[in-house]
């Protein structure tokens, strides 16, 4: 095993005078403009020194460069360090920290990746470990690559549920390439942190969710280096680096105490307190350097992925578009070693085994941790190393909203695909029906939802997911449903179809997934009593395709009925209302799940919610009436 040598004293002193710059800056930018939390910054100042001017290796001028390591700041609120140290590193300029938080200015209260040295907003607190974890776990068994990858984590964020969740899924996976450093600075936001500075329930707990750890004085930078260089002769295993350190530490009279988080320094304080950190730098003006990286990762193929092979239904074969789901992604990856799958431990429901039986190198099973799998999905899927398709039962995204949330923020083009939506599941009951999960993916900005109604839509959707940026949520459904598309047929995002049309149209009626097929059987039970429907099948529910909706709607008197395995708020209904808000000459009539459901047939609760062929036909011959 190679021999530590521990660094020469030019060497330390060079990173106490970054760490004490790093403060400084941290100081004036804060005080500039006039909110921040400059004492988050001050506890993390020889972390950060030794992290990016001894231990980490990276090309300072090509941040987003895929050969160099990772930095993840899961402690987002300390953001002025991390600016500081691309100031000092020579790739931003330190007059632009003086506009910290400012309109015109991409320094934000929070590291976004409006900035090319940030991979993952952070901020809300808990979610840079998973997403840590899967940039982590490209590097080794996607990528193949020598590339490491360094979180900063804060003690307040270490009670969240999804910082564990990480944990386990780090030892598990082995990922040793992989550094925590928790920086235990006592204080909390409002109160000390429920462990304050007890080092050694943090070390049982890290050790216990089998971590290699090193508890170290986080203030010296000689044990820090020490610290960093043993975590990279580790095998198999995470390192976690837990830190003693103190917030605001080097500021005389807010050292590690209470009421700090989160304010500047007072005015009639801030000269003295930069002219005691000024008279510890030895040597203002050296330079350090960070080492360069290896040069084995390739630049990330960027070329459109297609399905290998075109859907293979037979108009009328009924398929679930779950299990379509799982054959277009096989051939997805099939078509390119770019796309990769997750799963939380649901892979024989949502299909995703299609995928893993094909492809097991490139399956992440990260088994009822949903957070955490979003995490590190959007993790797998920065700087384009991959195009992460990750499922679970689309219910159980309601638990990583927070995640799905930050991953717009983060301009990711992650891929979630829920199935087992609306009370179609059948007996399983209410826990397990997705009725919220259009609203939620509808009410992110950056978020595109799919809803195929067949096995041939659902491929192309898997297929246009792949290549479309932004999140990308596909929801799929449980029971088998007719194939009532062509393998030829062309599908777009943004784009509906008119499935049924006649030239004496009354009322135009949209479906989808499950009550398309209930649409079209209603439309047979109508047009034996002479009366015709216009269905249509909206493909994407965001964006909709409200030119489609309002010429069918002229074309049928004004009038639509929308129906859906949803509830009402925030589900196909609202977003056809706002489509045609602008048009007063058309009335949308909302068929949809009203209140909790319970266990039933598939049949027999879409009966009881009324969105079921009978009802829809019911409502069409209301209109008449009305």
């Amino acid at each position: 095993m190679a021999s530590y040598h521990k660094p020469d004293e030019k060497t330390l002193q060079g990173l106490k005078d970054v760490a004490n710059k790093l403060r400084i800056h941290s100081i004036n930018a804060t005080c500039a403009s006039n909110s921040g939390h400059p004492t988050s910054c001050c506890s993390a100042a020889e972390l950060m020194s030794v992290l990016f001017f001894h231990s980490m290796r990276y090309k300072a001028d090509d941040p987003r460069n895929q050969c160099n390591d990772r930095f993840v700041m899961s402690k987002g609120h300390a953001a002025p360090i991390l600016y500081a140290a691309w100031v000092e590193a020579g790739f931003v300029k330190e007059s632009e920290l003086l506009n910290l938080r400012k309109i015109d200015c991409e320094l934000e209260g929070h590291p976004t990746p409006k900035l090319a040295f940030v991979d993952v907003a952070t901020g809300s607190l808990g979610q840079g470990l998973g997403a840590a974890c899967g940039m982590a776990y490209t590097g080794k068994h996607f990528d193949k690559s020598s590339y490491r990858v360094y979180c900063m984590m804060g003690d307040g964020e270490c009670s969240e549920g999804s910082v564990w969740e990480a944990m386990a899924f780090a030892s598990y996976y082995k990922l040793d390439n992989l550094v925590a450093v928790m920086d235990i600075n006592r204080l909390g936001q409002s109160e000390p942190a429920p462990l304050q500075h007890n080092m050694e329930v943090y070390r049982k707990r890290c050790e216990a969710f089998g971590w290699n750890t090193y508890v170290v004085d986080g203030h010296d930078v000689e044990e820090l280096c020490k610290a960093f260089w043993q975590a990279k002769q580790v095998k198999d295993k995470p390192t976690c680096i837990v830190a003693k350190t103190f917030k605001g530490k080097g500021l005389k009279n807010i050292e590690d105490l209470e009421n700090w988080h989160g304010k500047p320094i007072p005015k009639d304080r801030v000269d003295d307190l930069l002219k005691d950190l000024q008279a510890q730098i030895q040597v203002p003006n050296k330079k350090m350097s960070p080492e360069l990286p290896v040069e084995d990762t390739a630049p990330a193929d960027l070329a459109p992925i297609l399905l290998s092979k075109p859907p293979a239904y037979a108009l009328g074969e009924k398929m679930a578009t779950r299990r379509a789901y799982g054959t277009a992604l096989a051939k997805l990856g099939e078509a390119s070693k770019r796309v990769v799958a997750l799963d939380g431990d649901t892979k024989n429901s949502t299909f995703s085994d299609t995928f893993r039986k094909a492809f097991p190198d490139r399956y992440i099973e990260c088994f009822i941790a949903e957070q955490n799998m979003v995490s590190v999905a959007i993790g797998c899927a920065t700087r384009d190393r991959t195009v992460a398709f990750a499922s679970t039962f689309a219910a159980f995204f309601s638990r990583g909203y927070d995640q799905i949330r930050m991953a717009a923020i983060s301009q990711s083009n992650v891929n979630l695909v829920g199935s087992h939506c609306g009370v179609s599941i059948g007996e399983d009951g209410p826990s397990q029906m997705a009725l919220e999960d259009l609203a939620m993916f509808r009410a992110i900005p950056t978020c595109t939802v799919f809803y195929p109604s067949d096995a041939v839509s659902a491929e192309r959707a898997v297929e246009l997911a792949a290549n479309t940026k932004g999140i990308c949520f596909i929801r799929t459904s449980r029971p088998e449903s007719k194939v009532i598309y062509g393998p030829d047929e062309k599908f777009e995002v943004g784009v509906a179809k008119v499935v049924r049309q006649s030239d004496s149209d009354q009322v135009t009626v949209i479906g989808a997934g499950v009550t398309l097929h209930e649409a079209l059987e209603a439309a047979d039970i109508l047009a034996a009593e002479g009366k015709n429907i216009r269905v249509v099948d909206p493909f994407t529910i965001k964006p909709l395709d409200a030119a489609t909706i309002l010429s069918a709607a002229r074309a049928t008197g004004g009038r639509i009925i929308t129906v859906e395995d949803h509830y009402k708020e925030g589900g196909l209904g609202e977003a056809v209302l706002s489509a045609v808000a602008q048009d007063p000459s058309v009335v949308v009539t909302s068929l949809s799940v009203s209140g909790v459901p319970r266990s039933g047939k598939p049949q027999e609760l879409l009966d009881l919610f009324k969105i079921s062929a009978k009802h829809i036909a019911q409502a069409v011959r209301q209109t008449f009436a009305n």
